[in-house]
């Protein structure tokens, strides 16, 4: 996609934003109709994303402006020149948007990991925890079930923790006392205070805390002994995560280099499905 595009700018002006339903709705709007944004006013923009006025506004001072005709001062600045109203067609649309945002989660991922260290470091940990403690709240709640299920198939025991409530700090204790010596956690936006607390406790009780967040400063930093980042998209009007998720599985196969018999256990996995015949080849 050409950073010169108008689609292209609007993008990167809403990327890594924190932004309410209402003011994705505007965004989404506004990189529809990305060659006319610069010339709309605040009521036809409301109009268009079917929001109020008064959210427009609150919406350009999210993005760091002090109201809206100072967000449509800058996006004509930025136009390229020989821009006019109602002509700019971008080459991708949303949806085509939304998953090269992904792509280049990716390509920073692959970055990220270049240096290996953290992961390898990461995956002792988890191996040696028995049992292993898996946390992931509300948007999260996938990514760590997804964890949980594939680790359950190496790992001699494996705890998932996907709601939140008074039980959840019982939990922790129950696999503390069981000699529970790690937590992974999944901490996506927006961020429960719920696992923020857990992850807190679950140091004060010795646990050593790894995390895959979507930020180095994502709220759980603060406690956890070693942070992952991997970004999520924002591009929809719902944060896609397939950075987090692919980090998920590499630290799952770094937790399988530090588990001697996890080879074994796979092919036992395997010749008990084979002989139940659970999956239709």
């Amino acid at each position: 996609m050409s950073v010169s595009s108008p689609a292209a700018r609007l993008q990167l002006l809403f990327e890594g934003r924190r932004l309410t339903p209402t003011q994705r709705r505007i965004a989404h709007s506004m990189v529809r109709r990305a060659g006319d944004a610069p010339f709309l006013s605040s009521v036809e923009l409301a109009e268009l994303a079917g929001v109020s006025q008064p959210s427009v506004t609150r919406f350009a001072v999210a993005l760091g402006f002090d109201g809206y005709p100072a967000l449509r001062r800058h996006l004509r600045e930025v136009a390229p020149a020989g821009a006019v109203e109602g002509g700019g067609e971008d080459t991708y649309n949303e949806y085509q948007q939304a998953v090269l945002g992904e792509i280049e989660n990716l390509r920073h991922l692959a970055e990220l990991l270049a240096d290996p260290g953290p992961v390898e470091r990461a995956g002792k940990l988890l191996a040696a925890s028995r049992p292993l403690l898996v946390l992931g709240l509300r948007a999260a709640s996938s990514q760590a079930r997804g964890f949980g299920y594939f680790a359950a198939k190496v790992h001699p025991d494996v705890r998932v923790l996907d709601e939140g409530g008074s039980m959840l700090h019982d939990r922790i204790d129950t696999a503390r006392r069981a000699g529970a010596s790690a937590l992974i956690c999944f901490a996506l936006p927006r961020h429960p205070r719920e696992a923020v607390d857990a992850l807190a406790y679950a140091r004060e009780q010795g646990l050593a805390v790894v995390s895959v967040a979507d930020s180095a400063f994502a709220p759980v930093a603060a406690h956890s002994d070693l942070l992952i980042p991997a970004a999520v998209g924002t591009g929809l009007a719902f944060d896609t995560a397939c950075a987090p998720m692919l980090l998920g599985r590499v630290l799952l196969e770094a937790m399988c280099d530090d588990l001697p018999d996890a080879q074994a256990r796979l092919e036992e996995f395997d010749a008990r499905a084979a002989a139940r015949g659970l999956f239709v080849e």
